[in-house]
């Protein structure tokens, strides 16, 4: 079934994107998992080294929300994950500062989030610092069709660049819109979510209307 999966473009949302990697052929699905693993064991140390957490912002644009974290010391966007929509990520008394600065800045929603930690943010540093040599040491090969990757939300099949990407997704945000928007102006139509849920449909759905969404 793996060989007649030919996606012409792959992405994956935070942990999905090593799922995107495995679906285009760059990772094998035991290193993946491995992979996967290892930066699991590695956030839960850096979450107990930095406690820290997340909260969802609704109803303010993404400027408006980045505005917000500037004025927060240790508060940085996490997942831009449609208009309207951004989780921010830090420290637990800059996440609470923050909620009440977004809604004074007329959010309708800042809503804490029940995680363990404020990933995507600088407080994933010491879990950084241990993928980049897991990752270091795993073969990838040249996927069969782009990536757009969390950390530039642009396409690409370079190897070397892919693994940069990869590492630095831990302290950087998700930049989902992003990569949607810049997938349908490549000349996608259709978007298939593979894994439970419809979530990922959902969001797509929110930032092109137009899309075709499916579920495998």
């Amino acid at each position: 079934v793996a060989e007649e999966f030919t996606p012409d473009m792959v992405a994956g949302h935070s942990l999905g994107e090593f799922s995107a990697l495995v679906a285009s052929g760059a990772l094998t699905f035991e290193d993946g998992l491995s992979l996967v693993y290892k930066r699991a064991l590695a956030m839960q140390k850096a979450c107990e080294i930095n406690p820290s957490t997340m909260a969802a912002i609704l109803g303010l644009s993404d400027e408006q929300v980045e505005t917000v974290c500037e004025s927060v010391v240790g508060v940085v966007p996490a997942n831009y994950n449609c208009p309207g929509q951004l989780v921010i990520s830090g420290s637990k008394e800059g996440i609470e500062k923050a909620c009440v600065a977004a809604k004074e800045a007329g959010a309708k929603r800042a809503l804490p989030l029940p995680v363990g930690g404020g990933f995507h943010s600088p407080m994933m540093e010491p879990a950084r610092v241990e993928l980049a040599e897991a990752i270091e040491g795993t073969k990838f090969s040249i996927p069969k069709c782009p990536i757009y990757q969390n950390v530039t939300a642009t396409p690409t099949t370079d190897v070397d660049v892919i693994k940069v990407n990869l590492i630095a997704q831990l302290t950087a945000p998700v930049k989902w819109t992003q990569i949607v928007e810049n997938m349908v102006s490549d000349g996608t139509t259709d978007f298939v979510e593979c894994g439970p849920g419809k979530v990922l449909q959902g969001l797509v759905k929110k930032i092109h209307r137009a899309a075709q969404v499916a579920a495998v």
